[in-house]
């Protein structure tokens, strides 16, 4: 049998058994090594390649950016958004929507944007009778924007593994990200007038400025990441280091939200989520090594020659690969898994490395939001306390819609490639 295709057998075999994904690579691709007969010495030597990566030091800063904002930043975002459209129909879900859009933006993380913003908007929404299915699904989808809003820790990864530009990746991901925004607003409020839902009162041009007078330090946040990099100020390392300072100084001296002894658990949280990141990406290496010079992707191209000969054609076969995975197995090792046997058919076919990465990071995505991994959808039922068949089938819907958004963005190339083209 081919080492690559045994390695993935067995990657398989052991994350089915429970165990963790970073230790079923780890021995997957020990186990592929010595029945190769291949030296032993592949396995540091690799890992290491795997960790000597600046686009890497990204990933800390944007958790413990995130993780800081999620201390008290996080209400005077929710705040903002409620003045300002708390009057329309279904206004706590859109503005749920929004929060997450501009919370992904800064942390970089779903389930860190799904406890931050869900904590709060959720039990809010169950004040007000929202049907707990339909709050916890909304809020599960908007918060899997936080893999594909910039900064999204998927597209470092993505952009690690397969050596392309982080800041082109970010840029490309803009406009899909908004794109999924503005569709799940329509939703709510099309949902919350057929249902009648409460609007609040209209605040007055007082309370919108008072509002944002509050939280103008909050909203900045994201203007200075994203425009830093845009700009070409910094690079998108440079600008997650920028980040965390920012929401520690401004959490901190500012609006005095962030005590000394919350500091010491933001750090612990954040240490941990990277360490798992970091050594999950020095694993891929050793098994992408060993997939790459067994052969299997060569294999794999001429399955899908076989198949079709079009690109529009191996992308639809892609993204159904990929849904398929991303209902099973978390986002991040799905990339490092799947990025070496993907990487020769893009070449292949024509296919840009920048929009399959926005594509793979949106499919990847959704899986957030479906059984039987769907982190981002069982947290937020959690935190709603409503029935999980409830919330799975109220989520149909959205999910329908972010899926048709990603048809979009597969098979329209400008909505990732122009303001990369643009910018650079």
């Amino acid at each position: 049998m081919n080492v690559g295709a045994l390695l993935i057998i067995l990657l398989l075999i052991f994350a089915f058994l429970g165990c963790p994904i970073v230790f079923s690579i780890g021995l997957a691709s020990l186990a592929a090594i010595l029945l190769d007969g291949m030296p032993l010495m592949i396995l540091p030597q690799k890992m290491f390649t795997g960790f000597d990566s600046t686009a890497l030091l990204a990933i800390p800063f944007f958790l413990l950016a995130g993780n800081i904002m999620s201390v008290g930043l996080t209400k005077r975002i929710i705040h903002v958004s409620n003045t300002m459209i708390g009057s329309v129909k279904g206004s706590l879900a859109i503005v749920t929507v929004v929060a997450c859009a501009i919370f992904a933006a800064i942390s970089g993380s779903s389930v860190a944007t799904t406890a931050a913003i869900g904590g709060i908007t959720l039990p809010a929404m169950a004040k007000e009778k929202y049907p707990t299915g339909f709050a916890a699904s909304i809020t599960g989808i908007a918060s899997s924007m936080g893999t594909l809003i910039p900064p999204s820790i998927f597209l470092i990864v993505y952009g690690s593994a397969t050596e392309t530009s982080i800041a082109k990746l970010f840029m490309a991901a803009l406009i899909p990200g908004i794109l999924l925004a503005i569709a799940l607003v329509i939703y709510a409020h099309v949902y919350a007038k057929r249902h009648d839902f409460p609007s609040h009162e209209k605040a007055s041009t007082k309370e919108k400025v008072s509002a944002v007078k509050n939280g103008i330090w909050a909203l900045f946040m994201p203007i200075l990441i994203l425009g830093g990099i845009f700009l070409g100020i910094f690079t998108a390392t440079e600008a997650a280091a920028v980040s965390a300072m920012y929401a520690f100084l401004v959490s901190l001296l500012v609006y005095r939200e962030l005590r000394w002894k919350e500091l010491k658990e933001v750090l612990k949280q954040s240490a941990v989520s990277t360490a798992a990141i970091v050594i999950l990406v020095g694993a891929s290496k050793v098994s992408s090594w060993v997939i790459v010079t067994s052969n299997l992707p060569n294999a794999i191209l001429d399955f899908f020659h076989s198949v079709t000969s079009s690109p529009v054609g191996l992308l639809l076969l892609l993204n159904v690969l990929l849904l398929i995975v991303g209902m099973f197995m978390e986002g991040n090792s799905a990339i490092i898994m799947l990025t070496p046997l993907i990487a020769p058919l893009l070449s292949a076919y024509g296919i840009s490395g920048i929009t399959f990465g926005v594509v793979m990071a949106m499919n990847l995505s959704l899986g957030l939001v479906t059984p039987p991994v769907g982190s981002c959808l069982l947290i937020a039922n959690e935190i709603a306390g409503g029935k999980l068949e409830h919330t799975l089938k109220a989520v149909i819907v959205p999910l329908l819609i972010g899926i048709g958004v990603l048809m979009l963005v597969t098979y329209l190339p400008p909505l990732t490639l122009w303001l990369p083209d643009v910018m650079f």
